[in-house]
């Protein structure tokens, strides 16, 4: 066993202590390595990623290439209800009511602004806006089409009613025999 040991002993590498200088010098030579491996790798041609660009290239179209026709307003409001009803029949009643309420206002050649009443309406909208662009782009054939939401300023004329008889004030303003009737019938507005 002893002559086992002997054999084993020298054939098991014993450490060696290494300089600084001799760790700097193998750290160097495997960065030397490592730079020719990648630089080798980097070289080589893969016939997949060629195949992707090519399709990647062919499928996508190029800007000039893309539909450009003249917008008329009457074409816009008539694709904007159609979407507006479409909106509806989903169940997206705050879009449908922000595109039925105010029609839509060419600003540029191919800019349209859709005004909406408030801040959850403008939030909900905006994150829809991109399906609508694309069905306006698609029924307009014009794919620069760009639609900008703008939220209107607060109106001073809405009057909004607190009391029933704020509300019953301002309908007998419109209408004065709602008060002989009021009389008449000895009704109370106060509810």
């Amino acid at each position: 066993m002893p002559s086992a040991l002997k054999s084993l002993r020298r054939s098991s590498p014993i450490p060696k202590k290494s300089s600084p200088k001799d760790l700097v010098l193998e750290r160097n030579q495997a960065i030397k390595i490592t730079q020719k491996q990648t630089s080798i790798s980097s070289s080589i041609i893969s016939i997949k990623e060629t195949l992707l660009k090519d399709e990647k290239s062919k499928n996508e179209l190029r800007k000039e290439d893309l539909p450009r026709e003249v917008l008329h307003i009457d074409h816009i409001k008539m694709y904007w209800k159609q979407y507006a009803f479409q909106l509806k029949e989903d169940g997206m009643e705050t879009f449908y009511n922000a595109l039925i309420k105010r029609d839509p206002i060419l600003i540029s050649d191919e800019t349209i602004e859709l005004t909406v009443d408030n801040l959850v309406q403008f939030n909900y909208i905006n994150t829809h806006l991109i399906t609508f662009k694309d069905f306006m782009r698609k029924q307009l054939n014009n794919h620069f089409l760009d639609i900008v939401l703008v939220q209107a300023p607060p109106s001073e004329n809405e009057d909004k009613f607190l009391t029933g008889k704020d509300k019953f004030a301002a309908m007998a303003k419109k209408n004065p025999e709602l008060n002989t009737l009021k009389n008449r019938f000895n009704l109370d507005i106060d509810y």
